[in-house]
């Protein structure tokens, strides 16, 4: 899976902090949209949990070890068995049942209490915030996740909605990600001139670059769906919100 890090240019964080003086000049009528998966939020810790609970249901112990690190690569559920120690035919042949038991925890509240957020984002959303931006996640995340989707942006630090901050979700599960998103584009519209868009997924934040040519782009190279697309040209690979290093580094 192309996770997108040569992307990263020296100078990426000057981008986010032009991001920020436009917020500033703009005020409330400039909008800030952020995805929360794998952009503000790291759902690593979600995944091994939930693999964790399935080793210790089975039996199967190298599984009740999963920590957030064996799904470093990405959202490959094969990979992160075999990086907990199962051989790859092992893996074959739990991972249907894996999968399943995985489904039926992933998108609820209550295991999005274990997101952390992506390094420097909590900070980055409340200078946006400052700055008199207005905030809108928009997520696919479905609305019977807002509880725990809240709840989890209070324990990180992240601007929970009220105000200037809108919280914008899939009305329902069965609704494709990318039919929301672009759905959720009008509505951004008729909410005011979108300023940037971040996203970790190519496909979304092509639309985003299509739809708003205007806007400054930004694509969280974390990890993404794993689907063959290429980012579009203009829109700028980050590894983080962290800007007060200036470094280049690709850590989560």
């Amino acid at each position: 899976m192309n996770d997108f890090r040569d992307r990263i240019r020296p100078d990426w964080a000057s981008v986010l902090l032009h991001v920020l003086e436009r917020a500033r000049e703009m005020g409330p009528k400039g909008i800030l949209a952020f995805d929360l998966d794998s952009t503000l939020f790291d759902n690593r810790p979600r995944q091994a949990r939930i693999l964790r609970e399935f080793g210790e249901a089975r039996g199967i112990g190298c599984l009740a070890d999963c920590r957030p690190h064996h799904w470093d690569s990405g959202w490959d559920m094969k990979a992160a068995l075999r990086s907990c120690g199962l051989s790859a035919e092992e893996a074959e042949r739990i991972f249907p049942e894996a999968k399943a038991f995985w489904a039926e925890r992933f998108f609820t509240s209550p295991y999005c209490l274990d997101d952390v957020a992506v390094r420097g984002a909590a900070k980055f959303v409340a200078r946006a915030v400052e700055a008199g931006a207005t905030v809108a996640y928009v997520t696919g995340r479905h609305e019977e996740m807002r509880e725990g989707t809240v709840e989890a942006m209070r324990r990180n630090g992240v601007a929970v909605p009220g105000g200037d901050v809108h919280l914008i979700m899939k009305p329902t599960f069965e609704m494709h990600d990318d039919e929301f998103k672009r759905e959720a584009h009008a509505r951004l519209k008729r909410m005011g001139t979108l300023l940037a868009a971040f996203d970790n997924e190519p496909t979304h934040a092509n639309d985003y670059r299509t739809k708003f040519p205007e806007a400054i782009v930004v694509h969280l190279a974390t990890d993404h769906s794993g689907r063959p697309v290429e980012l579009l040209e203009g829109i700028v690979s980050v590894p983080h919100f962290e800007v007060e290093r200036r470094g280049s580094s690709v850590e989560r």
